[in-house]
């Protein structure tokens, strides 16, 4: 079982090309899926970012993807936290404390991509997004 924190930055269409800088400055694995993997390839944005992962030798993890076509990209607010693994309870477990007197922006429920997802703003403004993966 294991969880793990990383950072997770948003960008205004320019994801793939700032993660693959990032893999050419830290090496490692680079794994995107566009907005069209999972819907419409003809529709405007397919070909966005919707999320990337860089995995390095070193241990590093950093994930991003462009702004989702229809939400407005607000610099300041280009990062979030990740919490992702295959520890179900413990990963509900947070989920509930950093929504709790927050707003869930995005419910923790199963995604098309097979794992169960959320996203939450919690009472600070820190956003916050919990991935439990299907493959644990």
């Amino acid at each position: 079982m294991t969880t793990r924190l990383n950072p997770y930055i948003s960008f205004s269409d320019t994801a793939r090309a700032a993660l693959e800088f990032y893999q050419q400055v830290f090496g490692g694995t680079l794994t995107l899926s566009t907005f069209g993997d999972f819907g419409d390839p003809g529709a405007p944005g397919a070909n966005l970012i919707m999320h990337g992962l860089l995995e390095t030798e070193s241990g590093f993890t950093l994930m991003a993807a462009d702004t989702p076509p229809g939400m407005e990209y607000t610099p300041g607010s280009s990062i979030s936290i990740s919490l992702s693994g295959d520890e179900d309870a413990r990963l509900r477990g947070w989920w509930e404390a950093l929504s709790s007197g927050g707003t869930a922006t995005v419910p923790l429920e199963k995604q098309m991509w097979g794992d169960v997802f959320g996203m939450c703003v919690d009472r600070f403004g820190i956003t916050w997004m919990v991935n439990i993966s299907a493959n644990g």
